[in-house]
């Protein structure tokens, strides 16, 4: 399993224990979070089919108003964990509470159709009989017949589908069912709502549109969400706090910018964005790789207990430029590039064996197979892991 070695450690290279009071983790986004008791809370969560662990010891609180997405590959445990919160699962071990109470754990497991939780479907799993303005009223069963029509007109306004109450769900275009999926959802008024890759469905220009919608919705009902995707564009963009899953477990959990900029682990730092890495060693308050030597203070946290230690140094393609060298001064030689609008990423292959990748303007081609020098031109602190 990748390192999980936190971003600018002063831990002592020879041990853990020898300078534990200069161990300086990146500090958690939730600390502000904390004078308020969380809408959802897991504490250890486990679940496990036979000898396979789907999700390990999971702890996680969630607060008021916050949209909080799982993101990870296929098959880290995160629809499992959503599966465990909606009650869809009853985990194997630890407890989750839902506005205080205990939905689960502790002896105790409440079935999906009591914990107050809206869900929204991958597929929308609208009724096909239904109009529009029954389906948003499908789940009012308190309600009498003025108060849900009531609701249903002003979710309707909410996600901006007064025209179309009467239509029914073949009537509609993908997105119109997402907004339809999500006011059913809503109408009830859930504690918590969860959005099971609420994206899939839609075509890549959709897709992009609807994230700021369903935020703007969801921001507007003041309803407390939990997403979950495999699309690290989608979580960045609609999120407050990401966490970040792999095998089962969170890496690391914060906001968009903090797990780009500041990622735990080797996994988190490949997992978003485009990320290469270079191996290093620390001599003399330098860092010595593959495309020269550079000041050591350029990596987040430097300590000079680590001098002398191997290292591998975050870097990204907008963190380096690509120049045109003669084979004799070369760093390595182009030997892929990608077109990407308004820009081309070049693959460089290092003298050192490291591979790296270069962000130009589009006006700035270099063919396969030209040797090129390799600069670093990052204006901000670099991640670093001990090797």
């Amino acid at each position: 399993m990748a390192s999980t070695e936190p971003v600018g450690t002063t831990r002592s290279v020879e041990s853990e224990d020898a300078a534990p009071d200069r161990r300086a983790t990146a500090a958690s986004d939730d600390a502000d979070d904390a004078v308020a008791d969380p809408v959802l809370s897991l504490s250890g969560v486990t679940k496990s089919f036979g000898p396979e662990t789907a999700v390990d010891d999971v702890s996680l609180d969630v607060q008021s108003g916050e949209l909080l997405t799982f993101l990870g590959p296929s098959g880290c445990g995160k629809t499992t964990t959503l599966r465990t919160i909606a009650g869809l699962e009853e985990p194997t071990e630890g407890r989750i509470s839902l506005d205080g109470d205990v939905v689960a754990g502790d002896g105790s497991f409440v079935p999906p159709e009591r914990r107050d939780v809206g869900i929204v479907f991958q597929n929308f799993a609208l009724f096909p009989h239904l109009s529009v303005r029954e389906n948003i009223a499908f789940g009012l069963t308190d309600a009498d017949a003025a108060e849900s029509e009531a609701r249903v007109d002003e979710l309707l306004e909410l996600v901006e589908m007064s025209d179309h109450g009467e239509k029914t769900p073949d009537q509609l275009s993908g997105g119109q069912k997402q907004r339809v999926a999500l006011a059913r959802s809503l109408a009830p008024e859930p504690e918590v709502l969860l959005l099971d890759e609420p994206f899939s469905n839609l075509d890549v220009r959709l897709r992009v549109e609807m994230r700021e919608e369903v935020r703007r919705i969801l921001k507007e009902a003041g309803v407390t969400a939990i997403s979950v995707t495999h699309d690290q564009e989608e979580a960045m963009s609609i999120s407050d706090r990401v966490a970040v899953m792999n095998d089962g477990t969170i890496e690391q959990v914060g906001s968009p910018e903090t797990v780009f900029e500041r990622p735990e682990s080797k996994f988190v730092a490949s997992f978003l964005g485009r990320a290469s890495f270079l191996e290093g060693e620390l001599r003399d308050e330098q860092v010595e790789t593959g495309i020269g030597r550079f000041d050591a203070v350029t990596l987040e946290g430097y300590d000079t207990v680590y001098d002398g230690a191997p290292v591998d140094v975050l870097v990204r393609p907008d963190d380096l430029r690509a120049t045109p060298a003669s084979p004799e001064l070369a760093d390595g030689v182009i030997v892929s590039r990608q077109y990407v609008g308004p820009s081309f990423v070049y693959r460089v292959e290092l003298e050192s064996g490291d591979t790296v990748h270069c962000l130009h303007n589009h006006v700035e081609e270099f063919g396969l197979n030209e040797p090129v020098t390799v600069e670093l031109t990052a204006d901000h602190p670099l991640a670093w892991y001990p090797r």
